[in-house]
């Protein structure tokens, strides 16, 4: 499936746009199943997270189809996933919400790292968790899982639409991710987005400041015409 490229200046407005800022103002437009369920970052010293998604399926394992001597396959699709994955872009697997054996392990993460992709996203788990945990690509996880993924995953496709963490993803969605985890944006809504995040960080962080001083959120936070114009006023 082939998917439209984020500009540059783009992707920056999204860099400094919170997870719950994305949530909300995808719930005004009405979409509400967009946040991947029950994953969160591998380490906090690197949260943050951008970059369009390329997909991986798994289904779960048939044992005479699954063994180790699959990965001699060079197309096998979680090796081919790793090796075909755009620069600046983000591996997103579905494992079904089963992370009781891993989805990749620290050696295929180092490759992604160095390859100039963006992260990685798995309902499953990671295995070799520490170390993948010290990469500078951040990384999300269900929770560390040593069992190699063949154990119950087998890698079937790459990059068509699948659903990771309960949330649906099609090759190209903007993928973002911080402390809070990771929300899937709609390519189709990525530029409209990107009109109106500047402006919702700006005024969240003046009421936080105005909060943080000891001001009452109500008529604040929404706010009522007259902190409405005080707000104006302090861009100015």
């Amino acid at each position: 499936m082939q998917s439209t490229s984020i500009s540059p200046e783009v992707l920056d407005i999204f860099r400094s746009a919170s997870t719950a800022s994305l949530c909300t103002q995808l719930y005004k437009r009405g979409i509400r199943n967009n946040f991947v369920q029950g994953v969160g970052p591998l380490s906090k010293k690197h949260p943050r997270m951008v970059g369009q998604a390329f997909t991986l399926r798994y289904i779960p394992a048939r044992e005479d189809l699954n063994t180790l001597e699959v990965f001699k396959d060079p197309v096998h699709p979680q090796r081919h996933a790793v090796e075909t994955i755009p620069t600046g872009h983000v591996l997103v697997m579905d494992c079904r919400q089963n992370s009781d054996a891993a989805s990749a392990g620290s050696i295929l993460a180092k490759r992604l790292e160095v390859r100039g992709c963006a992260g990685i996203v798995t309902d499953g788990g990671l295995r070799d968790a520490d170390t993948i945990a010290d990469l500078s690509m951040p990384s999300f996880c269900a929770k560390p899982s040593a069992p190699t993924n063949l154990t119950l995953h087998q890698a079937i496709d790459i990059n068509v639409p699948i659903g990771c963490g309960g949330a649906p993803v099609f090759p190209g969605d903007l993928i973002v991710g911080d402390g809070d985890g990771v929300v899937v944006v709609p390519l189709h809504l990525v530029d409209e987005l990107a009109e109106v995040l500047p402006q919702m960080e700006s005024f969240e962080a003046y009421v936080y400041e105005r909060v943080s001083q000891g001001d009452s959120i109500i008529g604040l936070y929404p706010p009522n015409e007259e902190n409405r114009k005080k707000y104006e006023a302090s861009l100015r």
